[in-house]
């Protein structure tokens, strides 16, 4: 299939940007269906906003704290505060314990 550069015009800021014919060519080949509807700038933006997903169902980026592992004694990060008395585990082990 042959491309041409085609101009755009972004929906969130009505800027003018160039779709050229390689990226519609990558757009073609990953299947694309649709032309991009925000200027590079806005996509970038958009993708920091949600955390590189897409969609807008971005989740907030989950807390996470320190513990040691009561299996093996490393360092870890959990995504719940630990509770006295209660053993937390590392990746690994808790994946050995399943």
């Amino acid at each position: 299939m042959d491309f041409q550069d085609k101009d755009l015009s972004c929906k969130e800021c009505g800027t003018a940007f160039c779709f050229t014919a390689s990226e519609q060519a990558f757009y073609a080949e990953k299947g694309f269906q649709n032309d991009p509807s925000r200027c590079p700038d806005c996509r970038a933006a958009r993708k920091r906003q949600n955390g590189g997903r897409m969609g807008g169902n971005a989740r907030p980026q989950r807390e996470m704290f320190d513990a040691t592992c009561s299996a093996c004694g490393i360092e870890t990060q959990v995504p719940f505060r630990p509770t006295a008395g209660k053993p937390v585990y590392c990746r690994e082990c808790f994946q050995s314990n399943r």
